[in-house]
């Protein structure tokens, strides 16, 4: 028998849904109280196209937090520990937010579009309630809402060739994390260089969702003479990457050190934001978990449903959170969260799969570096 979600009112649908499904979806998944197409039934063909070509993603349900007014810069520092005094207007930075007890409960990539509005673009937690709690409480003047916007990502080794064929070579210009207002055909856009892979690419913020399939169709349109097709973020490249996966790769209690976000930590900082005395004492104390590669033998797996408990020497040492066969190294790999004294690289562990017992070595992220062909 197979498992089927029924598609209803209360999970929302992103302006992109129709063309998706025209496209032969063939897989969604929950994300942000939306569905997100992840497969459209053929996972190699997509992970080829991410490599070697151009792919476009519906990602709307990377939904967007947006503050503005008076104090809207004020509340963006105090809700993250990074660092912001050279976020410039035009400049997006990767944030990690975290509660009063120093827990990762997101990592958006901020965007500043004025001295006084930003955007959030967050993963998959409720991050509007938790900003509008936060500006309630602490009597700051902003408006915390979310906007008519929905990202279409063009990802792969040819997407700069699709965008600049689609909005003008100036899209060539922007650096990683940039972004810039652009106007296509009526469409009204935010262009970015950004996007959840190492291969390269760009997302289109569509600032009005009545004009979806509009986007999606000019996009395959310019798109075809490259080979574009319809994809999802990868789970094979992004493990592949050491992309970190927010609620697949952390537990409910990770800090930010202990999935490898320790650069973006300013401890530093002279103002206050929330955790800091938590985070200050992580810091100090070490984190009792951390993030680690894992390679291990066997047949190719397929991605688990469940983590996978590790052992070193007999005794439990973590978990094995997410897994794949890596075309790229030519064997199984995985992302784990490890007890700290078992995730230095070289490490030999013991993996408890679905099937079977498989034996694998800690090893550095990212296991494949950006550019690697496919063997």
């Amino acid at each position: 028998m197979s498992l089927q979600i029924t598609l209803g009112p209360r999970e929302r649908k992103s302006p992109f849904f129709d063309s998706t499904i025209d496209e032969c979806v063939s897989h969604f998944t929950i994300y942000n109280h939306m569905f997100m197409p992840i497969s459209y039934g053929d996972p190699d063909a997509e992970y080829r196209r991410l490599i070697e070509g151009v792919a476009m993603w519906d990602v709307a349900a990377e939904r967007q937090v947006e503050i503005t007014g008076p104090d809207a810069e004020r509340l963006v520092r105090y809700l993250t520990p990074r660092d912001l005094s050279n976020c410039v207007v035009g400049k997006g930075k990767y944030v990690p937010l975290c509660d009063h007890q120093g827990r990762l409960i997101n990592d958006p990539v901020l965007l500043r579009l004025a001295d006084d509005r930003f955007w959030l673009s967050i993963a998959d937690s409720d991050i509007l309630l938790w900003a509008r709690a936060v500006a309630a409480e602490g009597g700051y003047d902003v408006t915390v809402s979310e906007p008519d916007v929905s990202p279409l990502a063009i990802q792969g080794p040819k997407a700069e060739a699709v965008v600049s064929d689609l909005l003008g070579e100036w899209v060539l210009e922007l650096k990683y994390f940039w972004f810039r207002e652009a106007e296509l055909d009526g469409i009204p856009l935010m262009v970015a260089r950004s996007g959840w892979s190492k291969q390269g690419g760009f997302e289109l913020y569509l600032r009005d969702g009545a004009k979806g399939s509009a986007l999606w169709d000019r996009v395959k349109e310019v798109g075809a003479p490259y080979g574009i097709g319809p994809g999802a973020p990868n789970p094979t490249e992004r493990i592949e990457s050491g992309l970190l996966s927010y609620g697949a790769d952390n537990l409910a209690d990770s800090n930010p050190f202990e999935v490898g976000l320790d650069k973006m930590i300013a401890l530093n900082r002279e103002d206050d934001f929330i955790g800091k005395q938590s985070l200050l004492r992580i810091a100090e104390e070490g984190p009792v978990r951390r993030q680690a590669g894992v390679a291990f033998d066997g047949e190719p797996v397929r991605p688990n449903e469940h983590p996978w408990p590790a052992r070193v020497g007999g005794q439990p040492a973590g978990m094995i959170r997410a897994v794949c066969y890596s075309p790229r190294r030519g064997e199984n790999i995985g992302i784990a969260l490890l007890d700290r004294e078992h995730a230095e690289t070289g490490t030999v562990v013991e993996i408890e799969g679905e099937a079977r017992t498989y034996r694998g070595e800690v090893v550095a992220l990212p296991m494949v570096p950006p550019g690697t062909p496919i063997s």
